[in-house]
């Protein structure tokens, strides 16, 4: 299904307060879609499609009767880890601005979603695809990061759920085609929507040896010299392999902040390179950033925005690269700014970008 871009709600600013931008997004979609699971104190949720804005009767009557997420509804497990990493954006972005009380209320917040996902996942973090359970390991760990902060603690739940995840990841995690993580527990395919993830995942929680044979394996299997950039995956076949040649953005995302995170000097090199190849192939002339279409698609952009605002941060790279990669992220921010999405993964697609751009300011 394709969200509608909704309405504008913030086209006349100029120029443009991305930091005042990102807190409105996030009332915007903590008030349309997010929600107490089934009325469950101390949860919370977010819904597939919002409330509606309006406050007239009907529409009021309308909104009593939309579908909530509760366990007989459609579960979309991947979308709430990338509403999740949004909140703890709101958190971070509070409190790099000295304002503790707001990274405090980001904070419970995210802590209620993350036990609204554990309950809604019917009382596990484990799931079919290995690739949503890394986006939700490493949300996970930035609460724990978030909570430290703050409040000198980690999260019992988050920790839980990093620690049972990443022991889910390293089980997908063989040698068949000279290694890398399967996408799913069928086993049947191997892509970068989980290696990339899961090399970031493990270089941030120190398995940087099996970070950088990830980033490896990729590097072999699915990088395209040609374009620059990281194809989707590769099926082990009777003869060897079939490789899925499509482009995605997200996928360049996580590659980038793994290398980052890796910081080998040929992870260095490469990052730079592929900043540059996001910037010649996958931006619309005269627009910005690829924006992908359908449910799954809406995130795409906001995940890869998350991490060129994370390597404009790194003084590792050169000023070129990281110029590229602030001006990538501003472009997108400005291209969604004035839209007000009715559906959940497009509505934290926008706050994800909002937010990268305030963060390239602290």
């Amino acid at each position: 299904m394709t969200a509608s871009p909704g309405r504008p709600t913030a086209r006349h600013r100029q120029p443009a307060d991305f930091a005042a931008l990102a807190r409105e997004a996030g009332a915007e979609v903590n008030a349309r879609f997010g929600h107490r699971l089934m009325g469950l104190p101390g949860t919370w949720i977010g819904a597939l499609d919002a409330r509606p804005l309006h406050s007239d009767t009907a529409t009021r009557q309308l909104g009593k009767h939309r579908k909530f997420q509760a366990p007989w509804s459609e579960w979309h497990y991947w979308w709430q880890a990338h509403y999740l990493d949004a909140v703890l954006d709101a958190g971070f972005l509070a409190l790099a601005r000295g304002d503790r009380s707001e990274a405090r209320a980001e904070l419970q917040r995210a802590r209620a979603l993350l036990r609204g996902i554990l309950i809604r996942n019917f009382g596990v973090f484990r799931n079919d695809y290995y690739d949503d359970m890394v986006w939700l390991a490493l949300a996970a760990g930035r609460l724990n990061e978030l909570s430290l902060r703050l409040t000198a603690r980690t999260v019992r739940l988050a920790k839980h759920a990093v620690i049972s995840l990443t022991h889910q990841l390293h089980g997908g995690h063989d040698d068949v085609l000279g290694g890398g993580i399967y996408w799913s527990r069928k086993r049947d395919f191997k892509n970068t929507p989980v290696n990339g993830p899961a090399a970031l995942l493990f270089a941030r929680i120190g398995e940087v040896d099996r970070a950088a044979s990830l980033l490896d394996w990729l590097r072999v299997e699915l990088f395209e010299p040609k374009l620059g950039l990281y194809l989707d995956g590769v099926h082990p076949t009777p003869n060897g392999r079939s490789v899925e040649n499509t482009i995605y953005t997200y996928n360049q995302g996580p590659v980038l902040a793994a290398m980052l995170e890796v910081g080998r000097p040929q992870d260095l090199a490469h990052a730079e390179a592929l900043i540059e190849s996001v910037r010649s192939r996958l931006v619309t002339p005269g627009q910005s950033l690829r924006l992908e279409p359908g449910g799954d698609g809406s995130l795409f952009t906001g995940i890869l925005c998350r991490y060129l605002a994370f390597a404009a941060h790194d003084s590792r790279l050169p000023a070129t690269a990281r110029h590229t990669a602030s001006a990538l992220v501003r472009d997108a921010a400005v291209h969604v700014a004035g839209q007000s999405p009715d559906q959940l993964s497009t509505a934290v697609q926008r706050w994800t970008i909002l937010s990268a751009t305030a963060a390239l300011d602290d």
